[in-house]
């Protein structure tokens, strides 16, 4: 297949990042790669979905993974994967025998493994640069169902109307599912059971870098997980949490330890991400040097300094977000600094998911959740225009209209976008820039 092609199929059938920010598939093919990777590492605690369809769906995932490589005239491809999740590798492994320029890095079951800087460091040894791309040490990224979307556009002309969510924590049955895009989190949790609290909060994503959402929050291509916990949980508490008095904890309390400088990720891959110097400059309202506000953009936002690394409970990630948001606002861009050396002692620095989880008060909520590859009915969807990173669709139908499952009511827009499509048969009540509002 032609580069060209590929990427028009991508784009029209909405195949984008399935997680993180969803960044449209088509832009990153490109014939710079000599290394395709694909990303299975799930190295957020209860997330399980993809693990899960590469091992129910290996074929099809490694062929289209195998065709993306080869039209890209890449070199290889890399499956990343934990080494813990023995079943997936076992399945990867008898497909891999027809696989030549494809193979397996079994990484530790560390936290953030999941991170593309870290795993490209893991698969292949380079080290991205702070602030760059994959694409600049020839590397393109993918995780897996995103792969598997591409091959259902591609193979099946299939266009993305569900996304895989794992519906886990105080449920009576956790389970893996197919969740029609716009679908609310209320009828989403209602297909794993009933919720086994009172005051239930609604995790969107993983505990570490996920947000807190409502019964009317709605399923988009970017939806990994919803966890319900109750509300006083701790992994709910730091959601809440107020930024000025954490601002004025960080400001009398840090006692530059640098335990979160010393367990950040990025900084023992040679990144200049120190939280310990920020939380110094914040403490004496000094801005003698301007690098360390500047150096927050390389942030990951992964969470370990405040969820793990500090014995007093401070919060660096979200000082951090802070001047993050800042600088952008402001429109300063961070230079590309060089890369120091990756620190030798890094190995001894990763953070096991086990014990992670142990200090999340996460343990008793890593049970199984059944894999079911079907997509319940709904009624009702909100189906959003902007479901990626890039200019939102422009909607296509108007109230009133009768439409259909799989049909565009998105077009793509100008520059960076991807075309929506409906995700069940019905009348749409509104239309938007915003949204369609769909009626089964």
């Amino acid at each position: 297949m032609l580069m060209n092609e590929l990427k028009e199929i991508a784009r029209e059938y909405g195949v984008v990042g399935a997680g993180g920010a969803g960044f449209p598939s088509y832009a990153k093919m490109t014939d710079k790669a000599d290394t395709v990777i694909l990303n299975c590492v799930e190295c957020e605690p209860l997330l399980k979905l993809h693990r899960q369809l590469l091992a129910m769906h290996a074929e099809e995932i490694i062929q289209m993974l195998d065709e993306v490589r080869e039209t890209l005239g890449a070199k290889e491809a890399v499956v990343g994967v934990k080494d813990t999740h023995v079943h997936t590798i076992q399945i990867l492994e008898e497909v891999l025998k027809d696989y030549p320029k494809v193979r397996i890095c079994a990484v530790r079951a560390t936290y953030p493994m999941g991170d593309e800087v870290i795993l490209i460091y893991e698969a292949t040894g380079r080290v991205i640069k702070p602030g760059g791309l994959p694409i600049d040490e020839n590397v393109v990224v993918y995780n897996t169902e995103t792969m598997y979307n591409l091959y259902r556009a591609v193979h099946l002309q299939i266009p993305v109307t569900n996304k895989l969510v794992s519906i886990v924590g105080e449920i009576d049955k956790p389970l893996t599912v197919r969740i029609p895009l716009g679908t609310t989190v209320k009828e989403a949790v209602s297909l794993a059971g009933k919720v086994t609290v009172e005051d239930p909060a609604y995790v969107m994503g993983g505990p570490m870098m996920g947000k807190l959402g409502t019964e009317r929050t709605v399923i988009t291509k970017t939806t990994n997980a919803i966890i319900i916990l109750p509300r006083e949980h701790k992994v709910v508490r730091r959601m809440n949490k107020n930024l000025d008095i954490e601002r004025r904890r960080a400001a009398s309390s840090c006692c530059q330890c640098r335990t979160c400088t010393e367990m950040c990720p990025r900084h023992a891959l040679g990144h200049p991400i120190e939280p310990h110097r920020v939380m110094r400059a914040l403490a004496d309202h000094d801005v003698s040097d301007l690098s360390v506000y500047v150096n927050t953009a390389y942030c990951s936002s992964c969470g370990l300094c405040e969820n793990y690394a500090c014995p007093q409970g401070l919060s660096p990630r979200s000082v951090i977000a802070e001047f993050k948001n800042g600088l952008k606002k402001a429109g300063i861009r961070a230079e590309n600094p060089e890369v120091k050396e990756v620190s030798p002692d890094r190995e001894l620095k990763k953070v096991p998911v086990k014990r992670l989880k142990a200090k999340l008060g996460l343990y008793s909520y890593d049970v199984p959740a059944p894999f079911i590859d079907t997509t319940p009915s709904t009624k009702y969807v909100r189906i959003q225009m902007s479901q990626h990173i890039g200019a939102p669709a422009r909607p296509l139908v108007k109230a009133g209209e009768q439409v259909r499952k799989g049909q565009k009511i998105g077009e793509a827009a100008e520059g960076l976008s991807v075309s929506i499509h409906c995700s069940i048969d019905g009348v749409v009540e509104k239309a938007d820039e915003r949204e369609v509002v769909v009626r089964g």
